[in-house]
């Protein structure tokens, strides 16, 4: 993981089984963070920042909460082929035919612009730009969650 674990400096984490750790210990590797140890402090105490407001238990709390409102605009949109990721980290897969899952690159183009014309910012992925992604921070509060869900189903619905 990296970026968001130093809040925008240079900081990169591995985090990973203790047999694929011991595996890495036998091999010769580098990163190219490594050592810094201002950006380490830094790290530091974004881990306690995290811990201190319980921001873990927020991101799933509102992670469930958008979820289950992804669920809502799936059963009313069609266009929604599925919607999954936990915590924060979500994605609504667009497609033209639920039955041979066909992508819906132009429709999923058509939403982003939608709701960047709205205020809102997601990203795209999947091989053909199909798959609507965010991660929004881990602060979020259920008003955003609720404008999220909002201007979804005002792009969902224009199209």
């Amino acid at each position: 993981m990296a970026k968001g674990i130093g809040n925008g400096a240079p900081l990169g984490a591995v985090v990973t089984t203790s047999k694929v750790a011991a595996t890495i210990a036998q091999r010769t590797h580098f990163n190219t963070f490594g050592g810094n140890p201002v950006v380490c402090a830094q790290g530091a105490a974004v881990l306690e920042v995290i811990e201190r407001e319980q921001l873990q238990a927020n991101a799933a709390r509102i992670g469930n909460q958008i979820l289950s409102g992804l669920e809502s605009l799936k059963a009313k949109h069609s266009l929604i082929g599925d919607v999954r990721g936990k915590g924060l980290l979500l994605g609504i897969e667009l497609v033209t035919n639920h039955a041979t899952k066909e992508p819906a690159t132009a429709e999923s183009a058509q939403v982003l612009e939608s709701c960047r014309d709205m205020g809102l910012l997601l990203g795209k992925g999947g091989l053909y730009g199909q798959t609507v992604r965010f991660s929004p921070p881990m602060c979020l509060h259920e008003r955003d969650a609720d404008f999220l869900l909002e201007v979804l189903d005002r792009a969902f619905s224009a199209v």
